[in-house]
């Protein structure tokens, strides 16, 4: 006999990140009830920490800049790049669902998208990829709107040194130094920053101003939201249908009815060891991911207790990231792009284009790998021309490495490449600098095609030949290694198009949705853009909600716990 709830409400989201957020405010939006239920002592999850950027392909915002992607075309890009590892079925509904959750919430609520200009897909060349991109990203907003709800709210604390940028302007402050563009990106961000101090605004970009608007729409829509409240089980009717969570609060577990459903968005595992050694490629560490603290799999286990299938466990978004002692991983993203720097294995020997997305660059470091010649970790190794033109590393162009970097050993630098190599033990990495030198004179990569590609040369430096290859010459020469880190996990509990976790046999566990990293990507083994985390985040937990509606329209999913 199940016990009597202390509480009741239609829908209980696990999860407070995008995922989770729009599961609520789609409840909201339905005329339901709702309570979110997040572990930590801040909302926000790892989207907080993020771009905030959302890869939707037809959203509207594209139509407003004249961008011409249609439904086939978008199509025949996931059919070239996620293939058949997903149903069609769920990505078809995912070009279904996309656009119409970005336009319902455009409309109804306070959460506002952007188009980022000429941020490409991923693999632009492929059919149906956009070289100007499909990414919109969240429009700034005021911190101040929030109030007291801003207390509680997961912080990014990312090196900005106090400004406020986009990824729009992130590209060509990148190259300040080097290009107009630059300099008038820096001027446009500096005029920023002293018309909110002047104003008393406190402006966030990024995925901070994703969630706080995310926050604020819920909050004026009515939803609740627990803080420090882990979710502990899941509840079950006679029938088996989900009607509820168990949930620890102040010390104690209380029991929360859900009369049309749950909606899991919590998150992957990346932060449990214990399932990283069970499911993904060797070597894994906790110590290398950039996902929200208390990611370990908690909707994995739950779902698994009634039977949902799980795919994809052994895949993770990757970020190849630099990972110093007793410090937050940084996540090397247009630091892969800038020319006068190669990336070697433990041999060094080159082993990829670096300016690859950097998903595939993960990819690519585990696919590599050999005993005599390791690629985790491999080594960055740039010279003094780069590390004064170019952001490197959240450092600011020719602004020293942290004296502690060195003094650790996790930073190596020298004189020579000679001694570089003796230093990393890569014996091969004069040779390999020579014959990239060599490229880099000519301005093609004959080995791994560095600056062929449109996304390449989105982070490169567009006064060279080409963006990307420069060569390394000038010391001192510096190299640090690179571990395959992570954004999170996108493996996890099979859904179908509305978000219904599945069992094996394709049946649905009543009563139980999931979106978001817990639950098995729409995107595959792949990464086809910029927010393909987060949009299909967002649109499946739209959708799962939307379902849950019509059930209950429809008369069933009624309370299956007294109230």
């Amino acid at each position: 006999m199940n016990p009597r709830p202390d509480a009741h409400y239609d829908v209980v989201v696990a999860g407070s990140g995008a995922a989770g957020l729009a599961a609520a405010i789609t409840a909201r939006l339905r005329g339901l009830s709702v309570l979110v239920v997040e572990k930590t002592d801040r909302y926000g999850g790892s989207t907080a920490l993020s771009g905030g950027a959302v890869w939707v392909p037809g959203n509207f915002h594209l139509d407003r800049a004249g961008i011409a992607d249609t439904g086939d075309k978008a199509r025949a890009y996931l059919d070239a790049t996620v293939g058949d590892r997903v149903p069609r079925a769920r990505t078809d509904a995912y070009l279904r669902h996309g656009p119409r959750m970005v336009r319902e919430f455009h409309d109804r609520t306070e959460v506002r998208f952007m188009y980022t200009p000429g941020y490409p897909d991923y693999f632009p060349e492929a059919q149906g990829g956009m070289a100007q991109g499909r990414s919109v990203e969240p429009c700034i907003v005021d911190f101040r709107l929030l109030g007291e709800l801003g207390r509680e709210m997961r912080r990014a604390g990312l090196p900005t040194y106090g400004l406020t940028m986009t990824s729009y302007d992130f590209r060509f402050l990148n190259m300040a130094g080097r290009t107009w563009a630059g300099r008038r990106a820096s001027v446009r961000v500096g005029m920023r920053a002293l018309g909110a101090l002047a104003a008393g605004r406190r402006p966030l970009s990024l995925g901070e101003a994703l969630i706080a608007r995310m926050r604020l729409s819920l909050h004026r829509l009515g939803g609740d939201l627990w803080l420090s409240a882990p979710l502990t089980g899941l509840v079950t009717d006679a029938s088996g249908r989900v009607a509820g969570v168990r949930v620890l609060r102040g010390g104690r577990e209380v029991t929360v009815g859900a009369g049309g459903g749950v909606v899991l968005a919590s998150g992957g595992f990346s932060h449990d060891q214990a399932l990283r050694e069970k499911h993904l490629p060797a070597p894994t560490s906790t110590d290398w991911t950039h996902a929200s603290p208390e990611q370990t799999g908690d909707a994995l286990r739950l779902g698994e207790e009634l039977g949902a299938a799980t795919d994809l466990l052994d895949r993770v978004w990757g970020a190849p990231s630099l990972c110093p002692p007793g410090e937050r991983p940084f996540f090397l993203v247009a630091d892969r792009g800038v020319p006068g720097m190669v990336i070697v294995n433990g041999a060094g020997e080159r082993y990829a284009n670096e300016a690859l997305p950097y998903h595939a660059f993960v990819d690519r470091m585990y696919a590599a790998d050999r005993p005599e010649a390791p690629t985790v970790p491999s080594w960055l190794v740039l010279d003094a021309r780069a590390k004064s033109r170019y952001l490197f590393a959240g450092l600011l162009p020719g602004q020293p490495f942290p004296k502690r970097w060195l003094e650790s050993g996790f930073l190596k630098k020298a004189a020579t490449l000679e001694e570089l190599a003796r230093q990393t033990a890569a014996p091969g990495l004069p040779a390999a600098v020579a014959r990239f030198n060599g490229f880099a004179e000519r301005g093609r990569d004959e080995d791994f095609g560095r600056g062929d590609s449109v996304y390449d040369r989105y982070y490169g430096d567009p006064t060279l030949p080409n963006p990307n290859l420069a060569p390394i010459a000038k010391g001192p020469f510096y190299a640090l290694p690179v571990h395959p880190g992570d954004i999170g996990t996108k493996g996890g509990l099979v859904t179908d198009g509305d978000g219904r976790v599945l069992r094996e046999d394709a049946t649905a566990v009543e009563g139980l949705y999931a979106s978001g990293n817990c639950s098995a990507a729409v995107m595959g083994e792949t990464y086809p853009g910029p927010g393909a985390t987060i949009g299909p985040a967002m649109a499946f937990s739209w959708a799962a909600v939307n379902a849950i509606a019509r059930d209950r329209e429809e008369g069933a999913g009624q309370d299956s716990l007294p109230s």
